[in-house]
C-alpha cells in the first residue's frame, strides 16, 4: 500500500481535543501494558506550528517485550503495526499508511526516546522562535520530499539534535 503524500498545513485548534479523545480510548484499551500517563507529540502538540494532521501519541510501556500484546490490542481499534525502529518503540498508524489520522508509538518509559520526544516538544512549545525556525524547516522539507516519508524525517534529523544537544548543554 502506497503512504500518503507529505502536506505540512497550518495549525488546527481542533487537535488537543483530536488528541484527548483519542488518549481517552486507548487509555482503556492499553492500560494493562501503560506504565505512565499517555502523551501528545510531534508538531500537533505545539501550537501554532504547522504540521501533518496526523496526531502523534507517545504512551509509556514497562517494555517492548512485555507490551508485544497491546499490537493485538491497538489492532482491534483501527492501528496498524509496523515494524519501524522495532528496536525502540512499537509504532502503529491509524487508519492506514495511504492514510494517516494517527501514529501511536509505545515507547519504554524513561528510554532514550521517551526522554527526547518529550524534551523536544517542551522546547518548541517554550520558545517561539525556535518553533519558528522547525515550521519554516518543516515546510521547506515537505515540498523538497513530498512523496518520501523517510527522506522527510531523516532531514530533520539535524535540527532536532541541535535543539536536543543545546537542551544538554
Amino acid at each position: 500500500m502506497t503512504d500518503a503524500a507529505i502536506e505540512v498545513v497550518p495549525y488546527d485548534p481542533a487537535w488537543p481535543a483530536r488528541f484527548e479523545q483519542e488518549r481517552r480510548l486507548l487509555q482503556g484499551v492499553l492500560a494493562p501494558w501503560l506504565a505512565g500517563a499517555i502523551e501528545h507529540i510531534g508538531s500537533t502538540a505545539v501550537p501554532a506550528l504547522p504540521a501533518k494532521p496526523v496526531i502523534d501519541i507517545m504512551a509509556p510501556v514497562h517494555s517492548l517485550a512485555a507490551s508485544r500484546p497491546a499490537i493485538e490490542a491497538a489492532a482491534a481499534i483501527g492501528y496498524r503495526h509496523a515494524p519501524y525502529k522495532a528496536d525502540v518503540m512499537h509504532w502503529f498508524c491509524k487508519p492506514s499508511p495511504a492514510l494517516r489520522t494517527h501514529h501511536l508509538h509505545l515507547v519504554p518509559l524513561d528510554s532514550p526516546l521517551w526522554r527526547e520526544r518529550l524534551a523536544f516538544r517542551d522546547a518548541l512549545r517554550g520558545q517561539p522562535a525556535l518553533a519558528a525556525e522547525y515550521a519554516a524547516l518543516k515546510l521547506r522539507l515537505a515540498q523538497l520530499h513530498r512523496d518520501d516519508r523517510e527522506a522527510y524525517t531523516e532531514a530533520k534529523t539535524p535540527f532536532v539534535q541541535g535543539v536536543l544537544a543545546g537542551l544538554r548543554a
